[in-house]
């Protein structure tokens, strides 16, 4: 079987790139919300910088090429552990990482 070709996609000149570190997923039987945020130690109401909503059908395809990227990503790079016992927020918001004044 021969594999679908890859569309060449335009990026425009002033596209911004952000970074993020935290998503909040919603769904509706039609679709998949994704709001991304930038999460930082003291902000208690982070700010959505981009929300992608797309089918029920193209989230599985976009957990597909994911899950692909990150086994290549882990073949080149070695394994990203990710935390067992505690949150991703125990990371984050360690006692004392609170900045002077908060």
């Amino acid at each position: 079987m021969s594999q679908k070709q890859i569309p060449n996609i335009e990026l425009p000149d002033d596209l911004e790139s952000q970074y993020v570190n935290f998503v909040r997923i919603s769904h509706t039987a039609s679709e998949f919300v994704l709001d991304f945020s930038l999460l930082l130690p003291g902000v208690n109401k982070p700010q959505v910088d981009s929300r992608l909503v797309m089918s029920p059908f193209a989230a599985k395809l976009f957990l597909r090429a994911l899950t692909e990227n990150l086994k290549r990503y882990e073949t080149n790079f070695g394994e990203i552990t990710v935390p067992g016992s505690h949150t991703l927020a125990d990371d984050l918001f360690r006692p004392g990482d609170q900045p002077e004044g908060s």
